[in-house]
C-alpha cells in the first residue's frame, strides 16, 4: 500500500511539473484561452455583419436586362411589379432597349448587361430562352428573378385559358391541398441540428487542444534537450508517460471546454434574441440535461484516446517543426472521419461503434436526438478506452527504447538528400519505408485504378509494375545495398519446405477466418468475389495464373517482405515490424472481408523472411497460395475432392478439425524455421 501511494505521489509531482512547463509559455496560454473566448465571437459577429451588408446590397441592387419577347410586354410588366412591390430579396431588374446593344450576346459576355431574354415560336407554344452567365453572381441572380417572372406569367396565362372555357382554374391547378403537421417538438428539432454540427466541433476542438501540449511534452522536450535529464531521474518510464499523458488530456479538455463554452454562449445569445422576438420559440432546456451529461462522459474518454494518439505521432518527431508535419495527416484523417455525422441516415450499429472517432461522432449525434441506446454507448466508451490503453502501452514501449527516442540517422527519408552526399551501401530507413509505402499506395489508387478501368486485366500488370519498380528504383537512387534491402540470399531446400508447410496451415486457418467474415459481411463478400472474378479471370487458366500468382508473388514480396520489412526492422523490434508490414499488406487488398486473412498470410511470409534471411521462400509461398485460389476459380471440383471439409455445409466438428490441422502445420513450419534461424545466427 505504501508503494502505491509513493507511485501516485511521483506521478502527481511529474504531472505538476509538466503542467507548469506547458503553461509557462505565455503564447500557449493565449492560444488556449484567447482564441476560443475572443476568436469565435469576433468571427460570428464579423461574418454576420458582412453577410448582412452583402444581403442588403443585393436586395437593392439593380440588374440590366434586355427583354426581347413577343408577349406584348407581359413579362416586363411582372418585372416592374416586382420592382414596385419590393417583394424580391435578390434585387431589381431594369429593362434596357435592344437598340442600345446591337449584339446582346457580346454585351452579356462583356458584362454590359446581366441577362438577355427572347421568345422562340413553334407550332404549339412559345419558348422563353434566357441567356446569362452562371459564372457571375449578378447574372445568375438576374436569371433567377426573370425565371420567377416567367413562371408567374405562365401561371397567369394558364388561368386565363381555363377561365375562357368556363373552368375553375383554382380547382384544376390545385385539385388537392397539403397541410403539414410536424409532431416533432422544438427540442427535437434543435437536438437534430446540434447533433449534426456539435460532435464535429467537439472533436476538432479537442484535437486542436491536444496538439500543442503533446508536441511540447514530446518533441519539444527532445528539442530542448531535457528528455535525457528526465529519463535519468529515479522514476519509471510508465510514470513519465502517465504524467505526460494526463497533462495533454487535461489541457485538451480545458481547451475543448473553452471552445464549446464560447460557441454555446453565442448560441445562447442568438436564442435569447430570437425568443425576445417570438415567445413561441422558447425551449425547455431541461430536456437537454441528460444529453449534456452523457456527452461529457463520452468526451472525457475520447480526450484520453485523442491525447494518446497525438502523443504517439509526435513522439516520433525530433523538433516542433517535424512534429507539426506529422500532425497534419492525422488532422486530415480525424476531420474527414468526423464528417460522418453529416451523412443523412447514418446509423450507429454495434460494428460502427468500434470505429475510432466515427463512433464518438455518431453516438453524440444520437444522444442529442434523444436516442439513448445504453448498449451502443457502452460499446463506444469501452472500445475507445481499449484503444487508449493500447496507445499508452505503445507509448511506454517507445520511451523504453533509447534507440527509438534518440537515434538520428536511421529514420529520415534519404531521397530528400543530395545524391552525391548519399553513402553507398546500407539498408532502407523506416522513413524510407513509410515514404515508399505512401508513394505506392497513392499510385495504385489513382494510376492503377484508372489503368485497370481502361485496360482491364492489362491494368493489373500496371499495378504490379508500380508495386515492384517504386521500391527498386528508390533503392537504386539512394545507393542502397540491393541484396540486403530486399533480402536476396540463397537458402536451402528445407527453408522452402518449411515455408510451404507454414503456408498450408495459414491457408486452412485463413479459410475459417474468411468464412466468419463472410457471415458477418455477406454483401461485401459477394461484391469482392464478383469484382475479383471479373477483373482477374482471363481466357485461360494459364493467363489467369500468370496475372494472379506469378506477377504478384514477385512484385508484392519485393515491396512488402523485401523493402518495407527491412526498412521497419531498422527502427522497430521484429514483432512490431512484422505487424506493421502485415497490416499494410492487409489494407493493400482494400477489403474488410479479406483484411484479417491477408494480414495473417503477411505475418507468415514475414516470419519466413526473418527466419531464413531470404525472400525466395516467401515468393514460393505467395505463388502457392495464389495458385490454389486460381485453381479454385477454374477447377473447384478438383479442390473439393482434395479439401472436402472446406466445402459444403461445414459443421462445428469440421471447423475444429480444420483449425487444429492448420495450427499444427503452422507450429511445425515455425519450429523448422526456428532451427534454420538458429543455425543462421
Amino acid at each position: 500500500m505504501r508503494g502505491f501511494f509513493i507511485k501516485n505521489r511521483i506521478i502527481h509531482t511529474l504531472f505538476q511539473k509538466e503542467i507548469l512547463d506547458v503553461l509557462r509559455d505565455k503564447k500557449a496560454v493565449l492560444m488556449m484561452l484567447g482564441v476560443p473566448l475572443l476568436l469565435y465571437p469576433l468571427i460570428f459577429f464579423g461574418v454576420a455583419g458582412v453577410m448582412s451588408s452583402v444581403q442588403s446590397k443585393m436586395d437593392s441592387r439593380h440588374y440590366k436586362a434586355i427583354i426581347d419577347t413577343n408577349d406584348n410586354g407581359a413579362l416586363v410588366k411582372i418585372l416592374k411589379k416586382y420592382a414596385t412591390d419590393g417583394d424580391q430579396e435578390t434585387g431589381i431588374i431594369d429593362t434596357v432597349s435592344r437598340a442600345d446593344y446591337p449584339d446582346p450576346i457580346k454585351a452579356l459576355s462583356e458584362e454590359e448587361i446581366d441577362v438577355y431574354v427572347i421568345t422562340e415560336k413553334n407550332d404549339t407554344k412559345d419558348t422563353y430562352r434566357i441567356f446569362y452567365l452562371s459564372s457571375l453572381t449578378n447574372s445568375d441572380y438576374a436569371k433567377n428573378i426573370v425565371e420567377m417572372a416567367v413562371k408567374e406569367l405562365m401561371l397567369d396565362i394558364t388561368k386565363e385559358r381555363l377561365e375562357e372555357v368556363g373552368l375553375n382554374s383554382d380547382i384544376i391547378l390545385e385539385p388537392i391541398a397539403i397541410k403539414y403537421a410536424d409532431t416533432s417538438s422544438k427540442e427535437q428539432n434543435i437536438g437534430k441540428f446540434l447533433g449534426m454540427f456539435l460532435p464535429i466541433l467537439l472533436v476538432i476542438s479537442l484535437l486542436m487542444g491536444t496538439v500543442y501540449p503533446a508536441i511540447d511534452v514530446t518533441a519539444g522536450e527532445k528539442e530542448r534537450g531535457t528528455l535525457e535529464t528526465l529519463l535519468t531521474l529515479p522514476v519509471t518510464n510508465a510514470q513519465i508517460i502517465i504524467s505526460k499523458f494526463l497533462t495533454v488530456a487535461v489541457i485538451g479538455l480545458i481547451s475543448a471546454g473553452l471552445n464549446i463554452a464560447s460557441i454555446i454562449s453565442i448560441g445562447i445569445y442568438i436564442y435569447r434574441v430570437t425568443v425576445s422576438l417570438d415567445e413561441r420559440l422558447k425551449l425547455n432546456m431541461g430536456h437537454f440535461n441528460p444529453a449534456v451529461i452523457l456527452t461529457c462522459v463520452v468526451i472525457i474518454v475520447f480526450s484520453l484516446f485523442m491525447s494518446a494518439i497525438v502523443m504517439c505521432v509526435t513522439s516520433f518527431a525530433k523538433s516542433f517543426k517535424e512534429a507539426n508535419n506529422y500532425i497534419t495527416p492525422l488532422t486530415i484523417v480525424v476531420m474527414l472521419t468526423g464528417y460522418v455525422g453529416l451523412i443523412p441516415n447514418m446509423e450507429l450499429t454495434p460494428k460502427a461503434a468500434l470505429i475510432p472517432v466515427a463512433n464518438v461522432i455518431l453516438v453524440i449525434k444520437n444522444i442529442f436526438m434523444f436516442n439513448y441506446d445504453l448498449k451502443i454507448l457502452a460499446i463506444v466508451i469501452l472500445s475507445t478506452y481499449i484503444y487508449t490503453v493500447i496507445a499508452v502501452f505503445f507509448l511506454c514501449r517507445m520511451y523504453s527504447s533509447e534507440r527509438l527516442l534518440f537515434d538520428e540517422g536511421r529514420y529520415s527519408v534519404q531521397i530528400f538528400e543530395k545524391r552525391k552526399n548519399m553513402v553507398k551501401g546500407g539498408i532502407p530507413t523506416s522513413g524510407d519505408a513509410w515514404f515508399v509505402m505512401a508513394v505506392v499506395l497513392v499510385h495504385v489508387l489513382y494510376v492503377g485504378s484508372l489503368a485497370q478501368l481502361k485496360y482491364g486485366r492489362g491494368g493489373v500488370c500496371i499495378i504490379q509494375a508500380i508495386i515492384l519498380f517504386v521500391p527498386v528504383l528508390f533503392a537504386i537512387y539512394t545507393k542502397r545495398d540491393f541484396r540486403k534491402s530486399f533480402s536476396i540470399r540463397k537458402t536451402g531446400l528445407v527453408s522452402y519446405l518449411a515455408g510451404l508447410v507454414l503456408m498450408t496451415g495459414t491457408i486452412l486457418v485463413g479459410m475459417i477466418i474468411t468464412e466468419f467474415m463472410t457471415t458477418v459481411f455477406p454483401d461485401e463478400a459477394t461484391n469482392v468475389a464478383n469484382a475479383l472474378y471479373v477483373s482477374l479471370v482471363g481466357n485461360s487458366f494459364w493467363e489467369t495464373l500468370f496475372l494472379t500468382a506469378v506477377i504478384p508473388c514477385i512484385a508484392e514480396e519485393m515491396l512488402f517482405r523485401g523493402f518495407l520489412l527491412t526498412g521497419f526492422r531498422s527502427r522497430f523490434r521484429v514483432v512490431y515490424a512484422i505487424l506493421i508490414v502485415s497490416a499494410a499488406f492487409g489494407l493493400y487488398h482494400m477489403s474488410v472481408v479479406r483484411f484479417f486473412t491477408t494480414a495473417l498470410m503477411g505475418v507468415a511470409l514475414c516470419c519466413v523472411v526473418y527466419y531464413t534471411g531470404s525472400i525466395f521462400p516467401a515468393i514460393l509461398m505467395h505463388f502457392y497460395n495464389n495458385a490454389i485460389a486460381t485453381a479454385n476459380m477454374y477447377h473447384p471440383d478438383m479442390l473439393e475432392k482434395i479439401f472436402p471439409i472446406a466445402y459444403g455445409d461445414v459443421q462445428v466438428i469440421g471447423l475444429l478439425i480444420v483449425v487444429f490441422i492448420g495450427i499444427l502445420l503452422i507450429y511445425a513450419g515455425l519450429a523448422i524455421l526456428n532451427r534454420i534461424h538458429a543455425k543462421l545466427v
